[in-house]
This record gives C-alpha cells, structure tokens and sequence, in this order.
C-alpha cells in the first residue's frame, strides 16, 4: 500500500489529459463544477484510476464522490480493503 501524498500525485497526473480548460487542481477541485465534466468524462476518468490502481470503484460510491480529495480517500479506502 502506498501513502496518501503518492496516491494524490497519481490521481493528480491521470486528471491532467481530462483537464481541458488546464484549471488549477487541488484536494477541494470538484469534477462537475470545477473541471466542468460531463457523466462521461467523469466515468472515462474513473476507469482509469480503477486501471491505475487495479481496484473496482461501485457506481454508486463513485456517485457520491464530488472532489479530488474524496477520489484521494477512496482510493486509499479501496486499497486497505484487498
């Protein structure tokens, strides 16, 4: 398992090719307001960080996560469950 400052970097460079409009990301950016993406860039992001992590994230946890900070989390969340 890796620490969360690792995880956040990665998470980090797999929203870069999704960032369209090059916003500033942080832990609190929020995917539907901030980065302005649809249902469909938002599912295309979360495969890849389930491919990234090799972890399977349900359609209703990845519903309710709104920020950067949130995937960070559930991500960790996901890896303390293997």
């Amino acid at each position: 398992m890796q620490d969360r400052d690792e995880t956040r970097t990665r998470i980090l460079q797999l929203i870069d090719p999704f960032n369209k409009k090059g916003v500033a990301v942080d832990e609190s950016t929020q995917f539907q307001r901030d980065l302005e993406w649809d249902s469909l860039t938002a599912m295309d992001f979360v495969a890849s960080v389930e491919d990234e992590f090799d972890i399977l994230i349900s359609m209703n946890r990845a519903a309710e996560i709104e920020t950067v900070g949130q995937m960070v989390d559930a991500v960790g969340q996901l890896q303390g469950e293997r």
